[in-house]
């Protein structure tokens, strides 16, 4: 009996343990989300005409937002195309459309301006030194949002390893100039034990407990080849640190 009380006692204290813990994530998300965008494409002669492609979120005033720079180019591509942004969620959400005001191809980042509507901005984390290995961490995004609609989605894990964004050629052939650049002098970026998908190019990497972005969510790990991101993910994500969103913020 005493052996039953105390095990019914160590469960309910590691449940309340648990939900502690859990609350402040749940808290983080709602402040989060109202900053998610979706990124896409308009095109009056396209069937559909509106195309989600990425994620944002808002930065600076509240007309800036940020997201990487390779969702871009698909974006601009065509006479007739625009950049817009999807606002809110569900399946009318508000539509506006956005310019690009600036970007770094180097570091895959871009930011874009929209021309009718004010975000709350997100808050980056103070300082340029990188977070260290085993905070948790989360991001929200639209991870197959062209399928799954604009119902943003939150993944979490921890920092599982701070590591150069250069990974070595496995022959002479797969040599080129940036990548040799790289390989001279390598920036450091964030490897993470979270699962991303397409859709989550652009996400806001932020710390579980605070809300502060400290990345930008830019790649996931393939195993093989790109068919296999959806039925076998490797659970390896990487993320640009906010630094570099910052300076070209500034």
């Amino acid at each position: 009996m005493v052996k039953q009380c105390t095990c019914y006692a160590l469960f309910i204290l590691g449940f309340l343990s648990f939900n502690a813990l859990s609350q402040p994530l749940v808290q983080t998300i709602k402040s989060i989300k109202p900053s998610i965008v979706a990124i896409g494409v308009y095109s009056p002669t396209s069937s559909p005409r509106a195309q989600v492609r990425g994620t944002g979120f808002a930065i600076g005033d509240g007309r800036l937002v940020a997201t990487n720079h390779h969702v871009i180019p698909e974006i601009i591509s065509g006479d007739k195309s625009s950049i817009v942004v999807f606002i809110g969620t569900g399946k009318t959400p508000k539509l506006d459309f956005a310019k690009l005001v600036k970007t770094d191809k180097e570091h895959d980042l871009a930011i874009l301006q929209l021309t009718t509507h004010k975000l709350p901005p997100l808050n980056f984390v103070e300082g340029d030194n990188l977070v260290e290995e085993g905070h948790e961490i989360a991001f929200t995004g639209y991870p197959i949002g062209s399928v799954l609609g604009l119902y943003p989605v939150t993944h979490r894990g921890i920092i599982s390893a701070v590591t150069p964004v250069a990974v070595p050629a496995a022959t002479s052939t797969q040599l080129n100039i940036a990548r040799l650049k790289r390989l001279k002098a390598p920036w450091m970026t964030y490897q993470l034990d979270a699962t991303a998908y397409p859709g989550n190019s652009g996400s806001p990497l932020y710390l579980q407990s605070t809300g502060e972005v400290i990345g930008v969510i830019n790649k996931v790990l393939v195993k093989q080849s790109k068919e296999n991101v959806l039925s076998a993910p490797s659970a390896i994500t990487y993320a640009i640190p906010v630094k570099y969103l910052r300076a070209l913020l500034e």
